[in-house]
């Protein structure tokens, strides 16, 4: 028998109310999935997901009889969202996939943990834990496919791709941050066999699968087998061999000089170094104002350290010197720890008091002033006051 090893997120004394309240001492709940897998591995849990024979209904009364609040986040699908202080903890109903058209299920209800299991995707996640005792149940060999680093479909990998067109791009995520070696064949050759399944995605969850997928430690191997395989040309044609190659040069920056990678910053370094056309991608994946932002500008011309943070934020600058040269990578990220953005020692109405009259002139000067103080990496007052002279001397030689 396989027990849950003891881990810190199991003591929280507020889960151990929600169990005991949801039939913990009934056998009518137990955790599933991510949270079994992580603790098998001695990972870190994030997310805690439980199942239950309980209906939704039951399970919302019970929660609240215990002091949570329980959000209805899924109830056509039977989930039941619990509220404690030390976060949220998902409470999903049994159930069973009646119908799927590759992006929706309908689902009924049941009380067979194993039929549970079976509509999920992957061996490793169709893992459930008694609560209490710990007690592992693996109902498709998910403990031995941990041991062997191997994402594996329960079932017929097409059809479990035919039930939700995105696991292929889950197959992918999950290899790169669990698998070891090459993928399993079946599972690989469904997905190449399906690839133009993606395209019946919404823009959305193409966007977040890609994005959680770039986060894993070193996705590099993997989007390169993407590539390889034609996973990305039915959603993202522009992805090729050429991007693959910074992806994988950003992500050894990245670890050289002991920066965290960056999901979006991985994107830029993949996708054409076009600023038009990552705007475009960004737009077709949905991605916000603000990501699509950084992505434009972390495809601006390489500047100081200082003037691309001023401009654009430590992040972008970080993502444009992080693609740029190994040494000035470093350099530039090392002059900009602990340097917080100044403000321009000059204002408009400095320069009205100089003689300039309001309007678009004052705008003008105030730009080249800022543009030379940038340029010059920000000097003291002094300079700027003979910048701005030089600057005021010439607007007023200009208007005569």
């Amino acid at each position: 028998m396989i027990r849950l090893p003891d881990a810190e997120w199991r003591r929280n004394p507020d889960l151990g109310s929600l169990i005991v309240a949801l039939g913990g001492g009934e056998g009518d709940i137990r955790f599933v999935g991510g949270a079994v897998r992580d603790t098998l591995l001695g990972m870190t849990v994030k997310d805690i997901d439980c199942a239950t024979r309980l209906l939704p209904e039951d399970s919302s009364r019970r929660i609240a009889a215990a002091g949570f609040k329980a959000i209805p986040t899924g109830i056509a699908h039977g989930t039941i969202t619990a509220i404690l202080p030390s976060g949220p903890v998902e409470v999903t109903t049994l159930r069973r996939d009646l119908t799927t058209d590759g992006r929706h299920a309908v689902v009924a209800f049941t009380d067979e943990w194993r039929e549970d299991a079976a509509r999920r995707d992957f061996t490793i996640n169709a893992l459930f834990a008694d609560p209490l005792t710990g007690e592992v149940h693996d109902y498709f060999g998910g403990i031995s496919d941990l041991d062997q680093g191997i994402v594996r479909f329960i079932g017929d990998p097409l059809q479990r791709i035919a039930e939700d067109h995105l696991r292929i791009l889950r197959l992918f995520r999950f290899h790169a941050r669990f698998g070891r070696g090459a993928p399993d064949p079946h599972a690989l050759s469904a997905c190449v066999t399906r690839a133009n399944d993606l395209m019946a995605l919404s823009r959305e969850r193409i966007a977040d699968e890609l994005l959680k997928l770039l986060g894993c430690d070193d996705p590099g191997p993997t989007v390169r087998l993407m590539v390889d395989s034609g996973i990305f040309r039915p959603i993202i044609p522009e992805i090729d061999d050429s991007g693959v190659e910074r992806l994988i040069r950003l992500i050894a920056r990245e670890r050289s000089a002991e920066v965290a990678g960056n999901p979006l910053r991985r994107l830029g370094a993949l996708l054409p170094q076009d600023p038009a056309v990552a705007v475009a991608i960004a737009q077709r994946l949905k991605f916000s104002k603000l990501a699509t932002r950084r992505l434009k500008q972390a495809l601006s011309g390489l500047d100081s350290a200082r003037a691309l943070a001023y401009r654009y934020g430590p992040e972008t600058a970080a993502d444009v010197l992080l693609r740029s040269d190994h040494d000035v990578a470093v350099l530039g990220l090392a002059q900009l720890s602990g340097w917080e953005r100044p403000r321009l020692p000059v204002s408009g109405g400095d320069l009205i008091e100089k003689g300039l009259d309001a309007g678009p002139t004052i705008a003008a000067t105030l730009q080249t002033i800022e543009r030379r103080w940038v340029a010059e990496d920000f000097p003291d007052a002094d300079r700027v006051a003979e910048i701005t002279a030089q600057e005021v001397d010439q607007a007023m030689r200009s208007r005569k």
